[in-house]
């Protein structure tokens, strides 16, 4: 077994908290993602499992064992790093069977699994050479070939893909996720790309400054964030805050209390071209600034009570600047925020 508990850990350089009474249990063959902005904790977090930072207080355990004093070396788990940190003067094959060498696994065992992992991620034609001869996306391959090797319980993201292109990212979430599919190992994925974690993630936990905002699925950290950081962080484009007198004419009664925000994504609007439905509210007009072309959609910049929102919509639609459109929000996939809290009301 691989679950694993972090149970109120801290972590601070010097008066800077970094980590603050996290809590969190992963179960074993989870893929559990960690998000968040640039210096939330994600990646310390990660690194307190891997033994590579020590901790201020707190326990960590692995199947049940408290691993705080257990070397780096011995904690039975693999990492892939943002840098591939590969051997330059090894060969595919040598990098990838040197973890191996150094746990004493025989020669032909180690042959065996570099052959089996390099055919998996299709590196087989690469063995022979060196890093330096390879594309980032053949070295990520061998990084997280590397890892595979081992054969251990919980394997560690760190960022791994920020240093590829765009496609070359898709197709290895892709890869990554089907690995996770056809392994019995727990792995733990840092990113900042919201588009990583909801795509990849069994679970997401969200981080802000080191503390974890919100724990769930990716379609329940979408469709219902806890907060208004969460709601604007998890989905591209971000939700759409709305105050003043549109709030004011939900027909809810925490909307009639001051500092309230209706929260919308920008999918959830419809245009009101016949008769509203119960759970249906009209919002008046929206005058259209500016179009953009996603290909089967479009995103519609405009002003709505005076207020920037965003639309998306089809992109067959046809709108010119300056025209007004009368739209409609169904009120099940909207929110209401607590300005001063930034707490969801509707939860």
């Amino acid at each position: 077994m691989a679950n694993i508990e972090f149970s109120n850990l801290a972590k601070s350089f010097g008066s800077a908290k970094i980590l603050k009474d996290i809590n969190l249990e992963i179960a074993s063959g989870e893929f559990l993602v960690l998000v968040g902005p640039s210096g939330c904790g994600k990646s310390t977090l990660l690194r307190t499992l891997a033994g590579l930072e020590t901790l201020d207080s707190g326990t960590i355990k692995v199947g049940g064992k408290v691993i705080n004093n257990v070397e780096p070396q011995d904690r039975d788990l693999a990492m892939v790093f943002q840098s591939y940190a590969l051997y330059p003067h090894m060969t595919v094959e040598e990098n990838m069977g040197f973890g191996l060498k150094l746990q004493k696994i025989s020669a032909s065992e180690i042959a065996k699994r570099v052959k089996e992992i390099a055919e998996l991620l299709q590196i087989s034609h690469l063995l022979e050479r060196r890093p330096k001869e390879l594309s980032g996306g053949q070295r990520q391959r061998v990084a997280l070939g590397r890892a595979l090797a081992r054969k251990t319980p919980v394997i560690l993201f760190d960022e791994p893909l920020s240093n590829l292109d765009a496609h070359l990212r898709t197709q290895m979430r892709v890869e990554i996720k089907r690995l996770h599919e056809n392994s019995k190992s727990t792995m733990i994925y840092v990113t900042h790309d919201q588009m990583e974690a909801t795509t990849m993630g069994d679970r997401i936990a969200v981080l802000k400054d080191g503390v974890i905002e919100q724990v769930g699925t990716p379609t329940d950290i979408y469709h219902r964030p806890k907060n208004m950081f969460i709601a604007s962080f998890i989905g591209s484009p971000e939700m759409n805050f709305i105050e003043g007198n549109t709030v004011r004419r939900l027909p809810w009664p925490e909307a009639q209390k001051a500092d309230q925000v209706l929260g919308v994504r920008p999918e959830s609007f419809k245009f009101n071209t016949g008769d509203l439905s119960p759970q249906e509210l009209a919002l008046g007009d929206y005058t259209v600034e500016l179009s953009e072309n996603l290909g089967g959609q479009q995103m519609l910049h405009g002003l709505l009570d005076g207020q920037s929102v965003r639309i998306i919509t089809d992109s067959m639609d046809k709108f010119s600047k300056g025209q007004k459109v009368p739209v409609k929000i169904d009120l099940t996939k909207a929110h209401l925020f607590d300005k001063k809290t930034g707490q969801n009301q509707r939860l």
